[in-house]
C-alpha cells in the first residue's frame, strides 16, 4: 500500500480503568501515543470508559509502506470503539519501506518484492509482548483481544492467529487474507475477511506478487479446513457485496468472507480518501461498513477464561 498523503492528529480520549483480576492495581487513565520497544503505538480509549469495567482490545495493523497514524485515519475505527466500548491500538512496523513501514510476516517478502532485512525483529513476538504490555497498563479483558489489519497488516493479523492462538480470540484481515503455512495452532480461529473484487494490489483471484499467488476464496477455504467447518459454504448476495459463510466449524468458530463488488485495495465503509489515493488503490465502497461488521464478529467470540 502506498503511504497516504494526509496528516491527522490522533485524539486521545481520557478514560479511567481498573484491573479485573487485581482490583488494587492502578490502570492508566488516558489513551494517546506511547512508545513500546522503540516503536510508537497509538492507543484510543473509548468515550465513556469507566474505572470498573474491563474492556476488549483490538489491534489495528497498518498496511505496507504506511504507519500507525495513517491507519487510524484510513480505517476510522476510533468512532466504532467509542460507540461499542473497546480499546483500539495502532502499532507500527519496524521495517522502513517507501516512506512508511512494513511488518515482518514470517517467510514472506516485503510488498516491494525485496526480502525482509537480515536481523529484522520478529513481529509475532513483538505483538505478543505488546498485548501483555497493554494489559499491564490498561484494564483489558484478556479473553477479548482481537487483531485486524489492512493489506500487509491483514497478512500479519492472519499470522498471529496461527502463532498466538492463546492471545487473539478472533481476527479480521482486510484486503489481505492469507492462510499461513505452516499454521501451528490447533485452535479453530474465528476469521472474518473483506476484499474488493477490483483490488489492483492484491487481486481477488490471486496471481499477484510473490506473497499473493492463490485467490482470496481459496484462502478462506483453507481457514475453513483448519477450523473444521463444513466443506460447502453458504453464499448470500447483497447490493454491492456478497458474503460466503462456512458453518459447522469446531468449538463455535466461524469463517466469513465479504467480497465487495468493484472495490479496490480499500477499507470498506472507511473515510473518503483523496482522489489521487483512489486512483492508485482503486474505488472505495460504502456498500458495507467493515468496522461495524468486524466489531459484531469480534463480540461474538472470546477465549475460554
Amino acid at each position: 500500500m502506498i503511504r497516504l498523503a494526509v496528516t491527522c492528529a490522533a485524539a486521545a480520549v481520557a478514560a479511567t480503568a481498573t484491573a479485573t483480576s487485581t482490583p488494587a492495581r492502578a490502570c492508566a487513565t488516558a489513551g494517546g501515543t506511547l512508545t513500546f520497544d522503540g516503536r510508537p503505538v497509538i492507543v484510543h480509549m473509548p468515550a465513556g470508559a469507566t474505572a470498573t469495567k474491563p474492556l476488549p482490545l483490538v489491534l489495528n495493523l497498518h498496511g505496507s509502506a504506511s504507519d500507525a497514524v495513517q491507519q487510524e485515519l484510513f480505517t476510522g475505527m476510533d468512532a466504532t470503539a467509542d460507540a461499542d466500548g473497546f480499546v483500539v491500538a495502532y502499532p507500527q512496523g519496524a521495517i522502513p519501506l517507501d516512506g512508511g513501514f512494513a511488518w515482518n510476516v514470517p517467510g514472506q517478502p516485503l510488498a516491494s518484492g525485496a526480502a525482509v532485512p537480515k536481523g529484522a525483529a520478529s513481529d509475532v513476538a513483538y505483538l505478543a509482548r505488546l498485548v501483555k504490555d497493554l494489559e499491564s497498563r490498561y484494564c483489558i479483558d484478556a479473553t477479548r483481544v482481537y487483531a485486524t489489519g489492512f493489506s500487509g497488516g491483514a497478512r500479519m493479523a492472519g499470522q498471529v492467529a496461527c502463532d498466538l492462538p492463546a492471545t487473539f480470540a478472533a481476527v479480521a484481515p482486510v484486503s489481505g487474507l492469507r492462510f499461513p503455512s505452516p499454521c501451528p495452532s490447533k485452535r479453530p480461529e474465528p476469521v472474518l475477511a473483506f476484499h474488493g473484487t477490483a483490488d489492483p494490489v492484491d487481486p481477488y483471484d490471486g496471481h499477484g506478487l510473490p506473497y499473493w499467488t492463490y485467490s482470496v476464496p481459496t484462502a478462506a477455504a483453507r481457514w475453513a479446513v483448519h477450523d473444521g467447518c463444513a466443506a460447502k459454504p453458504v453464499s448470500m448476495t447483497n447490493p454491492g457485496f456478497a458474503v460466503t459463510t462456512y458453518t459447522g466449524c469446531k468449538r463455535g468458530s466461524a469463517v466469513e468472507l465479504y467480497a465487495v463488488s468493484g472495490e479496490g485495495h480499500e477499507w470498506p465503509g472507511g473515510p473518503a480518501m483523496p482522489k489521487r489515493i483512489v486512483r492508485e488503490l482503486g474505488p472505495q465502497s460504502q456498500a458495507v461498513d467493515a468496522n461495524t461488521v468486524i466489531w459484531r464478529f469480534f463480540a461474538a467470540h472470546r477465549l475460554a477464561p
